[in-house]
């Protein structure tokens, strides 16, 4: 039994020996799983990129059409008046208003 670990622990690869090769491997995976820079915590990362690029494609489109509504809102008086009516239930005087859901 001895002489199978000795012959074990003295065998060679790439000039280190096997427990060296072990011990590597064991602190690669630990390093690559449980360190700040995991793969995990970087595929994390890569998703909350991903997400948060979405999310700014989503504010940038909206700020253009709220953008293009304040103009027009802003060009037209009667848009304003139109808006106004819709959105804050304003009335012009002496107007009834009727709000059917």
């Amino acid at each position: 039994m001895k002489e199978k670990v000795k012959i074990l622990t003295s065998m060679r690869i790439l000039g280190l020996t096997v427990t060296q090769i072990l011990i590597l491997m064991v602190l690669i995976v630990v390093l690559f799983i449980f360190s700040d820079s995991s793969v995990i915590k970087r595929y994390r990362y890569e998703s909350q990129i991903k997400e948060l690029k979405s999310q700014i494609e989503y504010y940038r489109e909206q700020t253009n059409v709220d953008r293009k509504k304040l103009c027009e809102l802003q060009s037209n008086n009667e848009d304003l008046e139109k808006f106004a009516r819709e959105n804050y239930f304003m009335k012009k005087e002496n107007e009834d208003v009727f709000i059917i859901d």
